[in-house]
């Protein structure tokens, strides 16, 4: 099992203690059982703390007999210690078989996470059964020694058992959620799991504050009915069990303060990740409560955004990036119909038929993405769109489905840079590349269903015109001299005016220019040799 969450995060669960996301086996149990030991005893010796303050500082009343003092000395440590015993062994070893299947990295079952989320609140009643027991069994041994001292002893052990019981809750709560976070990453919680935020946050205001308040209202109670309690005790039985009461309530407060804390970090974490643009983060899912469903809600998002990057980018290969964001922002409906001033390149591979026909087809498709490389790479270089590909042809166009400065520019740019690289990369095959320039309407064509975002007008027929003628041409790269008069000063510099024909399908005859060092090879009558310029001007087999 891959446990999920970002390695680099220093404290994936809250903390440091708790370790990094992907700890596993051996480890895991190690970090589980010494935290669980861990807290179980502070929590313990926390309540006993408070027990020795209480009994033997605040309470006012007689003092203990000497039988009772020596039955108690005896009574208390002996208890004390078996229930640590019990609670730590029986405790942390039922807990560690509940979570056993984390240990051995198995797939929970619907069980095993059910377990887990309420290992917690076992261990908290573990330890209310052993406080209780022990407010039971003392305050029936004060009853029979020393009767007075029956109320004393008897709230001493039961306010220090609830100190147990909310630092015990918390406290394994908090060592616990490495476990929880493997147990819910593959089943999120899809509505609370036991208590809410809100019931959670009443239950440890009574721990922590209404419990022991109301402790320090019955001492007073317990003052007034005695009546033989000085002033000066009962100040000073209210100021210690005020600070007692100030001193556990904080740190009931701090402990669940953290505890509701810590998600809202790692999902806060989360969004910063994201906000850079890290789609892949993913945080822990630890928390059952209403906590827990917003780091689950986290991922969620952080999944659909995945989604939806993964098909913007697919989307972005079909059609493009530039038609793809353009839908993005403006929506299909404004692509279509529109009149744009466009510069087009059509290329198309010399002999392909034959090329298909000696050579087994995964050679002729290796082939063929070698060339659409080269061609892709120019056209984007120089901020075209590859519009579509048309067997071993392919259609880029410039201007659409946004302005471009300079589209035919850089369309005859893009065009002379794909003729110089071809036969250098993919000397295997030759290609024809003609670039012509004009009005044409760029948008949708298709059904509601199923939309292509292409341009029709006149200089896809014209480019596709010089393709076939420019297989003739020295480098095999023509344009038209319109092309070339809405193309800067800089780039139309780099192009001579070769012939004037007459296209097929077209009445107007139409200037050709091609690339200085092509009109130099042309006047060159060795390098100009057998070659008909006008040869293939009326069967263009690479018409769209």
């Amino acid at each position: 099992m891959v446990e999920r969450g970002r390695p680099g995060t220093a404290a994936p669960f809250g903390s440091k203690l708790l370790g990094p996301a992907g700890q596993h086996g051996l480890a895991l149990r190690i970090r589980v059982q010494s935290l669980l030991t861990i807290t179980l005893i502070t929590a313990n010796v926390i309540g006993a703390a408070v027990v020795v303050v209480l009994s033997g500082v605040v309470i006012p009343g007689p003092d203990m007999t000497g039988s009772t003092l020596l039955a108690m000395v005896i009574a208390v440590p002996a208890y004390v210690l078996a229930a640590l015993v019990v609670g730590v062994v029986w405790g942390t070893g039922r807990a560690l078989r509940q979570l056993r299947w984390a240990i051995d990295q198995r797939e929970p079952t619907e069980a095993d996470r059910h377990a887990t989320i309420r290992v917690p609140l076992r261990l908290t009643l573990m330890q209310a059964a052993l406080w209780g027991a022990a407010t039971v069994l003392f305050t029936v041994l004060v009853a029979f020694l020393q009767p007075e001292l029956v109320f004393a002893v008897g709230f001493t052990v039961a306010f220090a058992g609830i100190v147990v019981c909310a630092n015990a809750y918390l406290l394994s709560e908090f060592a616990l959620r490495p476990v929880s976070a493997r147990a819910l990453q593959d089943d999120p919680p899809q509505r609370v799991v036991g208590a809410g935020v809100q019931v959670r946050m009443l239950l440890f205001w009574c721990l922590g504050t209404g419990v022991p308040v109301a402790g320090v209202v019955m001492v007073a109670l317990f003052a007034m009915v005695r009546g033989n309690v000085t002033t000066n005790q009962l100040a000073v039985t209210v100021v210690v069990l005020g600070g007692v009461v100030l001193v556990f309530g904080l740190l009931v407060m701090i402990f669940n303060a953290r505890a509701t804390i810590a998600p809202i970090d790692s999902v806060r974490d989360g969004l910063a990740r994201v906000q850079r643009g890290d789609l892949d983060s993913e945080i822990p899912v630890y928390d059952g409560t209403e906590l827990g469903l917003l780091q689950a809600g986290f991922n969620r998002m952080a999944a659909g955004l995945r989604e939806r990057e993964r098909i913007r980018d697919l989307f972005g290969r079909h059609v493009g990036q530039k038609v793809a964001e353009a839908a993005v922002a403006a929506g299909v409906e404004r692509l279509g119909g529109e009149v744009r001033e466009v510069a087009v390149i059509f290329v198309d591979i010399v002999g392909s038929t034959t090329l298909a026909a000696t050579r087994p087809p995964t050679e002729v498709v290796d082939l063929l993405n070698r060339f659409f490389a080269v061609v892709v790479d120019e056209i984007d270089a120089h901020g075209g769109l590859v519009n579509k590909f048309v067997g071993d042809a392919a259609l880029a166009i410039f201007g659409a489905p946004v302005d471009l400065p300079d589209h035919a520019g850089r369309a005859l740019a893009a065009a002379r840079a794909i003729a110089a690289r071809l036969p250098v990369e993919v000397p295997e095959c030759e290609a024809g590349i003609g670039v012509a320039a004009g009005p044409a309407v760029a948008g949708n064509i298709g059904d509601a269903r199923r939309f292509e975002y292409t341009v029709i007008g006149d200089p896809v027929n014209e480019a596709a015109r010089l393709t076939e003628l420019a297989k003739s041409f020295p480098g095999k790269l023509v344009a038209s001299a319109h092309t070339l008069a809405a193309a800067s000063p800089e780039e139309a510099g780099r192009w001579r005016a070769a012939d004037t024909v007459t296209l097929r399908g077209r009445t107007q005859e139409t200037t050709v220019v091609i690339p200085v060092d092509a009109a130099d090879a042309l006047t060159d009558p060795t390098a100009a040799a057998g070659s008909d310029p006008v040869a293939s001007v009326d069967d263009p087999v690479g018409q769209p």
